[in-house]
């Protein structure tokens, strides 16, 4: 009766862990494998060099100026940031930046959501190291609020982050696929989310 009683209670303790881990995998689209610091960070380098690229960076500038263009120029006609992201007085995005690209060469992109992060949440690309920017894609406080499985949302299903694989005539695609770097971007925090060490570049 007691080993009876032993294996019921093994099998409970079993089946409770097999629940959490199915609710955890059901809550997150990521599995979450060992710990592994150095596949973490490999995998969050290719995910830099894409954020690093002109079609992502030029929306994530340091300053208050959108950039353009591969050579991630200032943008010209002295476009500002503005407080919501989308401009400033009467020189807003959408007077240009249409729901969605302009045909023709080198012509303004467009996106229904088109423009920078607002002013309070500048989410800055331009000048960070990897660490630097591992770390603040991890922290709510300066990632738009998001939590990690969030940040893969955002990376993997957002349009106008997408837009950077289909962003009109003349203009250089990111580094890698979009599934791909969704998938370097899973990989990263199911490994651990590690930020590279200061050396890395």
């Amino acid at each position: 009766m007691r080993k009876l009683l032993v294996i019921s209670c093994l099998l409970l303790i079993v089946g409770g862990v097999s629940l959490s881990f199915r609710a955890e995998r059901k809550k997150n689209s990521y599995a979450v494998l060992p710990k592994d610091s150095v596949g973490s960070v490999k995998a969050f380098m290719s995910v830099y060099k894409v954020l690093m690229s002109a079609r992502c960076m030029n929306c994530h500038p340091a300053g208050n100026a959108p950039l353009q263009g591969d050579d991630s120029h200032i943008h010209t006609m002295n476009v500002k940031r503005g407080e919501d992201g989308h401009g400033l007085y009467a020189a807003r995005c959408s007077n240009c930046h249409q729901a969605e690209n302009t045909a023709g060469l080198h012509m303004p992109p467009g996106n229904p959501k088109w423009g920078l992060p607002p002013e309070n949440m500048k989410m800055v690309f331009q000048g960070r190291t990897p660490r630097q920017l591992a770390l603040q894609l991890l922290d709510p406080k300066q990632n738009g609020g998001r939590s990690k499985q969030q940040l893969i949302d955002h990376m993997a299903k957002d349009d106008l982050v997408g837009w950077a694989w289909h962003p009109g005539d003349g203009r250089t695609l990111p580094p890698m696929s979009r599934a791909a770097f969704a998938a370097q971007v899973r990989l990263w925090i199911a490994k651990g989310a590690y930020a590279p060490s200061a050396k890395a570049k």
